[in-house]
């Protein structure tokens, strides 16, 4: 256990009216990704069975290619931890992977390398993987669920935002209260090498490059969905960035089926031929799991 400490100087009236020095301890809880990922049984067992295994992986929060860091973090980087865990369920023993997600998505590349990833442990090992939508499964988070074998989102799941967006803002207002003037210095060959839209200067040929850009980032995103989904409906408003409740996207061919975490186990069962399979999650050796849905705390505070 570490501690932190700082002073925090408080007026006190006391006598001659001295400050007051209050050394103050702030408990910050230890990283954990120095342990390693292990099988943790479910069910109430105190030992993994011997037998088969499906093996649950958690993707939960934002989907970022950088390590989370402060208190209450584990200082996990999302996409090594997603790795490490499929890694992880490489054991000959486990015959089925359940991908549980709740997220709202993340960074283009974050979800295209975990797409990636788990695309080449399929192939690699022939292991069916059935993904489990929990709150929501958005964006990237779609994108990572379509490289399963099976969709069961629970009824209440928001799924799809089938988009991109370039999140740009405008600091000009904020730049002239504290009376701060741009004077970066551009090489006269290289105007494009920053764009100045932080400070309200972003003209027609700026906006052009940036939306073919999202156009082109889009339209990756769909034709993966449209491989990876051939049931999907191919109505003008599926793709268009919006999201949809789990009855409407089992209707548009994004989801297979409407059903909780069990029927998730039951059909990675049924996938791997294995229906007395026992079912335990992939965590870190410190990170204890005691039932499907625990998840590891690795958002910390901002």
């Amino acid at each position: 256990m570490r501690y932190s400490s700082f002073l925090l100087l408080l007026p006190f009236v006391a006598g001659c009216g001295h400050l007051l020095q209050a050394r103050v301890g702030l408990e910050i809880p230890p990283n954990s990704n120095d342990r390693t990922v292990v099988e943790m049984p479910l069910d109430g067992k105190e030992k993994c069975d011997k037998g088969p295994k499906i093996a649950l992986i958690d993707v939960d929060g934002i989907l970022l290619n950088t390590n989370y860091t402060g208190p209450y973090s584990t200082g996990d980087n999302p996409i090594d931890l997603f790795k490490e865990k499929l890694d992880a369920a490489r054991s000959p023993g486990i015959t089925a992977v359940i991908l549980r997600i709740n997220s709202p998505g993340g960074s283009v590349t974050a979800a295209e390398v975990m797409w990636s990833e788990l695309m080449r442990f399929k192939a690699e090992t022939g292991k069916p993987v059935v993904a489990c939508l929990m709150d929501q499964a958005c964006g990237g988070a779609y994108y990572l669920a379509t490289a399963s074998d099976v969709i069961v989102a629970h009824p209440t799941t928001v799924v799809g935002g089938i988009g991109v967006i370039l999140n740009l803002y405008n600091f000009q207002g904020t730049l002239n209260l504290a009376k701060v003037e741009n004077l970066s210095i551009k090489a006269k060959d290289s105007p494009k090498i920053d764009l100045d839209y932080r400070i309200g200067v972003l003209n027609e040929d700026d906006k052009e490059m940036l939306i073919a850009m999202a156009d082109e980032l889009h339209d990756q995103f769909k034709k993966v969905v449209r491989t990876q989904r051939p049931r999907m409906k191919e109505e003008k408003d599926t793709c268009d960035g919006r999201v949809f409740l789990a009855k409407q996207a089992v209707q548009r061919g994004l989801v297979d089926s409407v059903g909780h975490l069990p029927d998730a186990v039951e059909t990675a069962r049924s996938l791997s031929k294995s229906p007395e399979a026992a079912t335990v999650i992939l965590h870190r050796s410190n990170d204890p799991a005691r039932t499907a849905y625990a998840t590891t705390p690795n958002v910390p505070l901002q």
